[in-house]
């Protein structure tokens, strides 16, 4: 690993000095806040307000995270879930270092440029640091917070089970949601509004430019190489089933641990830093585009705070609509014997969704009756915002068509699987992956149609591009909701974790633990009723970790769409000229529109192929270490070995795949202007349809195993191991291809936008120079991440074997 970064540390220095090259450049001047007046206060005084209101905000995750902690948990379960704690940070301690090399190198361009280059003050590049250094704290502090919720709510989850009542079982795993998703968006808001509030108006340029560069640096490398960690874990302990005959979750397992740790790296680690992420660069977005598009400092203050009042909004509407649902959900269900796990988590997003709605209107109303002279202006804009926010109620709809585990496309993958085993299994699960992304493409066209229309009704008076500013807004309120998206995201790895723990802690064969509990904690075991509980809201856990994806990947495309548009608008000098070039007659054009999907194909594959190959790895220590005679348990150090395999085929294949999309995007910016748009056109293009179609066919089969598992108590049977081989194919799909096309979408733009003004500068012959250079460059990574991540091993093994058949 220090041979690669010795290698790859000199690259990116050429990488960062397009960032650096053009960050100056931004021209960020804030206005004067406190000129206008709303509800009889400042603009400064309303943002602080905001302020009070996000500190409330972390004072409910807090409270939620102790609440959490006191809860009651037997010590046997509590011991399973430290371990995995203790597992989980020696993955993240392993990750921060990766990061803050990275860091530290762009860290030092960024001085030298700065200071050197540029003449800033001292205090102006120092800042410029700190900020950055706070976009990554944020993420991986968000991160880090996130899985320290989890594990302590997935013992707490596992033991409340036991009562034998499938209340707590839901209750838990929510709150533990709701106090990430509400620290998640109070912290990343609060750091925006210290920015706006307290920092000179000089320095808000750069504190912007450095908080986004250290966000997305952080994210991306938490969401790479999560989604590969989990996934290669997830198969490893998987195939165990299949190969050994034991149970789910089977203590004796050295994979089970790593598992876990992987359902915090991939589906709490990787969202949580991707959700900081993805809230703070929408919201610089739009700071940026009204600084620069909006001409009137009047209407630019308005827009800011309106801005920030929603997002101040999003944490009302989200606290008290699960403040509501609480209650409501309490009195249906807390004395029940079966509950619907999905049916409150459906009521807390609609409810969630319709409150945000309305409080848009209300909000609007009140700040800005009268913007740029137009007393309409406030419902258009409104109206713009609830195309996004209702899309964070109708997507998961349209997801659970086709990944809960009541939806036809799931129960047909199992009725494939009766006859025809695996192989119809995953043919019934590609349909259902292809036939999703079908109607969650026009729902998402139908969206931001909505915003384009509306756009067109006036916007054009107050600012340049409306149509820009109006996919911004729906990719805004695709946001709108954001602790509760993030809640429902969050409640899938606890509840994995939750039946995991269940089966380590072999508390069913602890002597006397009848009695125990009933002395220490008052109430009588029930075994049967605690697995089956367990195992249905793991079913709702994947179908709400299936919903939350397509709203991500949804907002990286409207905001690439935004950003592509930006591109055109510098190009054609507001589209008034060079226009023939925006056409297949063009050819460059067209040959960038095929090059933007060969190169969503490479990411598939790459990324499948380091899951692939890290997963042989982990099964062929797993099977050569597993003991199944005389043990209960499997011991600490062959569980910590297969999480060191996991994470070394994830650094190994974050790195290869970071690094052909740095050069790949360098390349095509640099070898025509026009090629390039087509190649960000296709890239956002191929990557939404093939994401969803990932996502969603993995949902398919992973509850398609949860059916078999649950619902018709088929365990060990052929039909299990046909769903099994499914689901461990749908892994990859959905856990590490598709949720990875959000950070790399979004990258690849903004970088893309930086890389093509820049290259436009250069003369002709000096472009193609370095567009030959910079493509052989990922081209030797694409090669690394396919043909230097094989399965050597097994390779050279088959070679033996045919040659001493020829001998023979």
């Amino acid at each position: 690993m220090q041979n690669i970064f010795r290698r790859a540390l000199p690259l990116l220095a050429i990488l960062a000095l397009p960032f650096a090259a053009r960050a100056d450049e931004a021209k960020l001047i804030l206005p004067d806040l406190g000129s206008v007046s709303f509800l009889g206060m400042s603009g400064r005084s309303l943002l602080e307000i905001g302020l009070i209101i996000c500190a409330l905000g972390l004072i409910f995750g807090s409270r939620s995270f102790t609440q959490l902690k006191r809860l009651p948990v037997h010590r046997s379960m509590l011991e399973v879930s430290e371990l995995i704690y203790e597992t989980c940070k020696t993955y993240l301690i392993t990750q921060g270092k990766f990061i803050l090399i990275l860091e530290g190198f762009i860290g030092a361009i960024m001085v030298i440029y700065f200071g050197w280059l540029r003449h800033f003050e001292v205090a102006k590049v120092i800042t410029i640091l700190v900020f950055s250094l706070l976009g990554i704290g944020g993420s991986y502090g968000v991160a880090w917070f996130g899985i320290r919720v989890n594990t302590f709510a997935n013992s707490r989850t596992a033991f409340a089970s036991l009562m034998g009542k499938p209340f707590p079982t839901y209750a838990i795993p929510l709150k533990a949601g709701m106090s990430i998703g509400t620290m998640l968006i109070s912290i990343e808001l609060l750091m925006m509004l210290c920015i706006l509030l307290f920092v000179p108006v000089d320095y808000a340029g750069p504190c912007f430019i450095g908080f986004a560069i250290g966000e997305s640096l952080g994210a991306s490398a938490l969401r790479i190489a999560g989604g590969i960690f989990t996934k290669i874990a997830d198969i490893g302990s998987d195939l165990m089933k299949i190969v050994f005959n034991i149970k789910e979750d089977d203590a004796r397992n050295p994979g089970v641990i790593a598992d876990c740790t992987g359902d915090n790296a991939g589906d709490s680690v990787g969202p949580s830093a991707d959700g900081f992420e993805t809230y703070g660069v929408t919201g610089v977005a739009l700071i940026s585009f009204i600084l620069l598009a909006v001409r009137d400092p009047m209407v630019q203050v308005q827009l800011l705070v309106w801005i920030f009042a929603m997002r101040i909004m999003m944490i009302v509407a989200s606290v008290g609509s699960y403040l509501i649902n609480e209650i409501v959900q309490r009195g249906r269900f807390a004395n029940a014997d079966r509950m619907n796990f999905e049916a409150p988590l459906t009521f807390l997003v609609w409810l969630t969704s319709l409150v945000s709605v309305a409080l848009t209107f209300v909000v609007s109303y009140l700040l800005i009756p009268n913007l740029g002279g137009d007393s309409s202006m406030w419902w258009k804009l409104s109206l713009i915002i609830t195309a996004g926010t209702l899309a964070g109620a109708i997507i998961p709809e349209v997801v659970k068509v086709f990944t809960s585990v009541e939806s036809a496309h799931v129960r047909e993958v199992v009725t494939a699987s009766r006859e025809g085993g695996a192989s119809l299994n995953v043919l019934s699960g590609l349909t259902a992956g292809n036939f999703s992304a079908y109607w969650m493409g026009i729902v998402i066209v139908s969206l931001m149609g909505i915003g384009f229309f509306v756009s067109a009704q006036g916007l054009s008076q107050v600012m340049l591009a409306p149509a820009v500013f109006a996919f911004g807004l729906v990719a805004f309120g695709f946001l709108g909701m954001g602790p509760v998206t993030i809640a429902v995201d969050s409640y899938g790895p606890v509840t994995d974790n939750a039946q995991s723990v269940y089966e380590l802690s072999i508390i069913e064969q602890l002597p006397g633990i009848e009695a125990e509990v009933k002395r220490d904690f008052g109430f009588d075991l029930s075994f049967d009723k605690a697995k089956h509980f367990l195992e249905e809201n793991d079913g709702a856990g994947n179908t709400f970790k299936a919903t939350a994806k397509p709203v991500l990947i949804g907002t990286a495309v409207v905001g690439a769409t935004t950003m592509i548009f930006s591109i055109i608008m510098v190009l054609t000098d507001g589209l008034r000229t060079n226009m023939q070039y925006l056409t297949i007659l063009h050819a460059p054009f067209l040959l960038g529109l095929i090059t933007g999907g060969a190169v969503i194909y490479w990411f598939t594959g790459a990324s499948i192929q380091a899951v692939s190959t890290g997963a042989y790895r982990a099964v062929e220590f797993i099977k050569a270490n597993i003991k199944l005679e005389g043990a209960t348990k499997a011991s600490i150090t062959d569980s910590k070995k297969v999480v060191e395999i996991c994470t070394q085929y994830a650094q190994r294949g974050m790195w290869n795949i970071f690094l052909v999309v740095f050069f790949s995007t360098l390349a095509f910016a640099c070898l025509e202007s026009y090629y390039f748009i087509g190649y960000l056109i296709s890239i956002a293009l191929f990557g939404l349809y093939q994401a969803i179609f990932m996502a969603n066919a993995g949902g398919a089969w992973d509850n398609a195993k949860k059916v078999v598992e649950v619902e018709l108590k088929s365990k060990g049977t052929p039909l299990h191991a046909a769903s099994v081989v499914g689901d461990t194919v749908g892994d990859p799909f959905k856990d590490t291809s598709s949720v990875a096309m959000n950070p790399i979408i979004k990258f690849t733009t903004l970088f893309g936008l930086l890389a093509v003004e820049l290259a436009t500068e250069m003369q002709t012959g000096t472009r193609l120079v370095l567009a030959a250079i910079f493509f052989a460059i990922s081209v030797v990574f694409v090669w690394r991440s396919f043909y230097g991540m094989r399965i050597q091993a097994g390779v050279r093994a088959t070679q033996t074997e045919r040659a001493a058949a020829r001998a023979a």
